[in-house]
């Protein structure tokens, strides 16, 4: 990787020179026939992957000129609206040999190779981030949170002395962490409720769904991408809850598990055929057991007598609220590798969508708990 660092380096001081020769007037322009011509003569000086997409930049533009920072934000790794044009308006088969194809790999770099091939559809992109991606950081955000769930866990298993069914335990709803209808005010709980899980069962099934979807895809899209999907489908997930099941508490990570795995999914289905991952159709249904058989045990929790009643057992109605984000925001955030959300104008309606259930959901619940007369459970 340092290699090709200094290579990028080097050329990108090249087209400096090059452009005071062939560009004297400064325009910020040179022909794309001048700009294949020095490629043809320096194209040894790059990696094979970038040379693939700067004869894509030169192919596809047809006003006959190319900007030079365009060229840059290339060998720079900015892909904004060069790449899309390059890729876009080129309209060709890649030339060279699928990544899948290239041997000599150690085993670093044979597990990212296998993440490109797992998370993204086109050849292209599989090869820019096989050659751009350098593990800093690492995917640190998916194993915080997992590791943070799991210590949490430990923490009550050792105190209520129970690792099965914990919300059995009269103890269970009084930290400071889950959800409850009666604390609904202490905003914070929207969101932590994550950390606390029903059981072992419970936490077992989030966590394989968590680390084994969610650290690829941060591998790929970065903490900010994931980290938004992942979040968003938490709140989402709590809200809905308060809207639709107004008396019962919330507790794990589902909303936001659900979110990453169903925008992985619906990912996966809309660009099948560019999908080269290994089993892929097996793959999706093991997902989907692991996800049905999930959903069916919070469902049959929530309808299980209630260990300390009128207080009725957890809500599963956050998974839905985690599917319903992943199905629309998380799609157009994996949908758009490495391209600025800014510019993405689904996003953007999206994710006014998404703000306008929030402040719905938020004046729901200042007002409507009053106004219906709820009868809410007893603080735990």
């Amino acid at each position: 990787m340092r290699e090709g660092e200094e290579r990028k380096r080097a050329f990108l001081d090249l087209a400096g020179v090059l452009q005071e020769k062939y560009d004297p007037e400064n325009s910020g322009f040179i022909s794309t026939e001048r700009f294949r011509d020095l490629l043809e003569v320096h194209g040894s000086e790059l990696d094979p992957h970038k040379l693939e997409v700067l004869l894509a930049l030169a192919d596809g533009n047809a006003d006959g000129k190319i900007c030079y920072q365009d060229f840059v934000n290339l060998m720079s790794n900015k892909r904004s609206n060069s790449f899309r044009r390059a890729i876009l308006q080129g309209g060709r088969q890649l030339k060279g040999a699928v990544l899948r194809e290239e041997a000599g790999l150690d085993l670093s770099q044979r597990l990212v190779r296998h993440i490109a091939y797992e998370t993204l559809p086109r050849e292209i992109d599989r090869k820019w981030y096989f050659d751009s991606y350098t593990c800093c950081p690492p995917p640190w955000l998916i194993l915080a949170i997992t590791i943070t769930e799991v210590a949490v866990f430990l923490y009550y298993s050792l105190q209520l002395n129970r690792w099965v069914l914990q919300v059995s335990d009269p103890l269970f709803l009084k930290g400071p962490l889950p959800y409850h209808p009666q604390l609904r005010a202490q905003a914070w709980r929207y969101l932590s409720y994550i950390f606390m899980h029903a059981g072992i069962e419970h936490l077992g099934l989030n966590m394989a769904m968590q680390l084994l979807v969610g650290v690829p895809l941060e591998m790929v899209h970065g903490a900010v991408r994931i980290g938004l999907v992942y979040v968003c489908g938490v709140l989402a997930g709590s809200l809905a809850v308060s809207v639709a099941d107004m008396t019962a508490p919330v507790v794990g990570s589902s909303g936001g598990v659900y979110a990453l795995v169903s925008a992985h999914l619906a990912n996966v289905v809309m660009n099948w055929s560019g999908m080269k991952c290994q089993f892929k159709l097996f793959r999706m249904a093991m997902a989907l057991v692991c996800m049905s058989v999930e959903f069916g045990r919070a469902v049959w929790l929530r309808f299980y007598p209630p260990p300390f009643p009128p207080c009725p057992n957890p809500s599963f109605v956050a998974h839905l609220g985690g599917v319903a984000v992943g199905l629309t925001l998380g799609v157009v955030v994996l949908h758009n590798y490495e391209q600025r959300l800014q510019e993405q104008s689904l996003f953007w309606i999206f994710f006014c969508v998404y703000t306008l259930f929030v402040l719905c959901a938020v004046f729901w619940n200042v007002f409507a708990y009053g106004l219906l007369d709820v009868k809410l459970p007893p603080s735990p």
